[in-house]
């Protein structure tokens, strides 16, 4: 005859639960607390700033420890732009690559690619910048940049973002430094969206004559353009917030660019610089570029889910 268990107390069961339930909620609120001590923490150290230039601050463009007269135009428009033009780059180049992996590469290569194009999100950011300075400035100095110059310099309304000396360094380097950091998340997150596709719907766009092309562009991509934005989001947050790989290639200069070669300055790059010998207003104000690009990913991580709502809610409708 089995031996029957005893039963459990009902008491312990719920003792259980709600203790479960309990740690549960303070895990998931602990998330919203750590969020509101950073923005506590950035307001307060950078109350000397707020006091003595108020939104002023955001369209200042000077930046004098020695007459302790500081704006962030500068930085806010160095990390727009080099994030931009990473994006530009990225996106296409992580389509293609994903595209490649789910429908043109063969079996046997799909798994070491794409190891690969994830192993690329491992190395260290100051790799990265160590290799843009050493191998990607020179060659951009001496070959990219004088070609582009010549080309495309006397374009109407285009040439005047590319005009200037070929430094080498500058917005348009750590722009493609950046790109190069984002396309394995990028990548990677449209390849997973793409593979969940079903079979049925590509099989029948090319029954009916469809190319790879036209089956991507016009099945799977709008099945998948949420989790696509998605992933794009995603690698915009990454360059934005970049520090260590953009401070090697941007050229660490407080003036406005008048074109996407000249040398400038991102928040990220600015803070890492000046932060460890700043003190007073210089270090109140640092704090204060540091709050702003807290704002400028919580507004752009905003601006995605409100995005891939609509989209959602779009979907619903003609659903």
């Amino acid at each position: 005859m089995q031996k029957q268990l005893p039963p459990t107390p009902a008491k312990s069961n719920a003792f259980a639960d709600m203790l479960f339930k309990n740690v549960a909620r303070f895990f998931a609120f602990f998330v919203f607390m750590l969020l509101a001590a950073i923005m506590v923490s950035l307001l307060y150290g950078s109350q000397e700033t707020l006091l003595k230039y108020g939104a002023a601050f955001l369209w200042t463009n000077d930046w004098d420890p020695v007459n302790d007269v500081y704006g962030a135009v500068v930085p806010i428009i160095g990390t727009l732009i080099t994030a931009f033009v990473a994006l530009i780059i990225a996106v296409p180049v992580s389509f293609g690559i994903a595209m490649f992996l789910t429908e043109l590469a063969p079996t046997w290569l799909r798994r070491p690619l794409g190891t690969a194009v994830e192993l690329l999100a491992a190395i260290p950011s100051i790799i990265y910048g160590m290799w843009g300075l050493f191998v990607f400035v020179p060659i951009f100095q001496q070959y990219v940049q004088p070609t582009l110059i010549n080309v495309l310099g006397s374009v109407p309304f285009i040439g005047q973002f590319f005009q200037g000396a070929p430094f080498g360094i500058g917005l348009f380097t750590a722009g493609l430094v950046l790109s190069i950091m984002v396309i394995p998340y990028i990548a990677s997150v449209m390849r997973d969206v793409f593979e969940v596709v079903p079979p049925m719907l590509k099989e029948s766009a090319y029954g009916l004559g469809s190319t790879t092309w036209e089956v991507m562009w016009r099945v799977v991509l709008p099945y998948t353009k949420t989790g696509v934005i998605g992933g794009i989001m995603l690698g915009l947050g990454r360059a934005l917030g970049e520090t260590m790989a953009v401070t090697f290639v941007i050229g660490n200069s407080f003036r406005l660019p008048g074109g996407v070669f000249d040398p400038s300055n991102s928040i990220a790059s600015a803070i890492a610089n000046e932060f460890n010998e700043a003190g007073g207003l210089q270090k109140s104000s640092l704090i204060e570029l540091g709050l702003i690009l807290f704002l400028i990913t919580t507004l752009v991580l905003m601006a995605s889910r409100l995005m891939l709502a609509r989209l959602s809610a779009a979907e619903g409708k003609k659903s």
